[in-house]
């Protein structure tokens, strides 16, 4: 609760500086609210307001294993393929923060299984984790691959639009769980998950939305004495 109020004030200070610093016209004033709430919103969307702060150490790599995002996959996966073995052993190397070599091993499974979803979705997972995060090409392409070989299994369209939303594309991540929440049994948990995170890329591109808008119809004005760029 205390991080919203932070943020929110904040949001007021930044709001109250462009305003009275930048000297702004009236009619630009929407399109800073428009920005602000966008932010908000992202705020919602990647932030845990009710958890303590973590200081992060500058140029110091910090590689993360996510073990409920393991029993996810466990849970939306064959967890009793002939490939999970190497989904074990690149998971144990996970833990270790060995990232590298997490994703290598999956990478050598993929020459024996070229073509289990399984395979390619863990080292889709393995390259965002190494990437601390960031879809990179190779971590693109494995999902889309798993995708493509998973057929309507949800792990690759979930896991995917986890990556697509973490980097910023929600409309393509919304792409990937509203067909996906669309088939889901109405009791399913995944189906309640997804509902939420929908709901919260609704919110994200509404507000992008807004702001686009608001831009359009109210463009800067010239400061008063200046003559408009010819």
């Amino acid at each position: 609760m205390m991080g919203w109020v932070v943020a929110i004030g904040l949001a007021v200070l930044v709001a109250l500086a462009v305003i009275g610093l930048g000297r702004l016209p009236r009619a630009s004033w929407e399109l800073v609210g428009a920005a602000l709430l966008l932010g908000l919103a992202g705020y919602a969307w990647q932030g845990s307001s009710a958890l303590p702060g973590s200081p992060h150490a500058a140029g110091k790599r910090d590689v993360r294993f996510d073990e409920k995002l393991v029993e996810r996959r466990r849970a939306l996966a064959d967890r009793l393929g002939p490939a999970n073995q190497w989904l074990i052993l690149s998971d144990g190397l996970g833990r270790q923060g060995k990232s590298r070599e997490a994703a290598n091993v999956l990478v050598s499974g993929l020459r024996q299984y070229p073509d289990d979803a399984n395979l390619w979705l863990g080292l889709g997972n393995a390259l965002l984790v190494h990437g601390e995060g960031v879809l990179s090409p190779g971590a693109d392409f494995a999902y889309r691959r798993a995708l493509q070989l998973g057929g309507k299994g949800p792990g690759p369209a979930y896991f995917y639009g986890l990556a697509l939303a973490a980097a910023g594309q929600y409309g393509a991540a919304r792409d990937q769980w509203v067909p996906l929440h669309d088939r889901l049994p109405p009791q399913s948990g995944l189906r309640r998950d997804l509902e939420e995170k929908i709901g919260a890329l609704n919110a994200i591109i509404a507000a992008q939305d807004g702001a686009t808008e608001t831009g359009r119809e109210n463009p800067s004005l010239p400061e008063t004495g200046q003559a408009p760029a010819r």
